[in-house]
């Protein structure tokens, strides 16, 4: 059976003119998807910061230790590369200084290359130390003379130079930063049971 073009288009608009008219669209409920996608922007600005200090700690080989000592709780942490100091305090990871062949550009130590005070590092050690003092007396019940001082963890490559760590910890331990104790992070190491007879 074979239709000519035009009893074909008939038959087509009679097939249309039997289709209900849907309801039209006057408004779209939006909020549930700005709802999501604000869960998913606040889970990947967490993850990259995160991720950041992971990274940068991860391009760290760290030396061996038999210690299993606690770490203390949201202490600021200094990282130590082959290509930057680091300073990482909460879940936000900064880029202080660079560093090349195992030293710090001269031209960001006081006194040039024989300076040991990274200028740089300690103020920014210091407004991270007031913003933690701040925080800590907004805490209830907190009492300022009990309080421990406030530690500053190290984290540093093995191969790091002699120099560069105390530039690191000379420029901490001004009286601007503030931090009188330190932590160095090595890697723990177990012992080598001897072996049964």
């Amino acid at each position: 059976m074979s239709f000519t073009q035009r009893e074909a288009r008939s038959i087509i608009r009679k097939a249309v003119g039997r289709v209900p008219e849907g309801e039209e669209i006057r408004h779209l409920n939006i909020v549930p998807m700005m709802d999501m996608m604000t869960i998913l922007l606040v889970a990947f600005i967490y993850q990259a910061a995160v991720s950041a200090t992971q990274l940068t700690a991860g391009t760290v080989s760290l030396p061996k230790s038999l210690s299993d000592d606690d770490l203390p709780e949201g202490a600021s942490t200094v990282i130590i590369t082959k290509t930057g100091v680091v300073v990482s305090a909460g879940k936000e990871a900064k880029s202080i200084v660079s560093v090349a062949n195992g030293d710090v550009d001269p031209a960001e130590k006081e006194g040039g290359a024989t300076g040991v005070k990274i200028p740089r590092l300690t103020n920014f050690l210091s407004a991270l130390h007031h913003e933690e003092d701040a925080a800590r007396l907004r805490q209830p019940g907190f009492d300022p003379a009990s309080a421990p001082p406030p530690e500053l963890l190290i984290i540093a490559d093995r191969t790091t130079p002699y120099r560069l760590l105390i530039e690191v910890l000379f420029s901490a331990k001004q009286k601007e930063a503030g931090y009188k104790h330190f932590r160095l992070i090595v890697q723990r190491s177990f012992p080598i049971s001897p072996a049964k007879k």
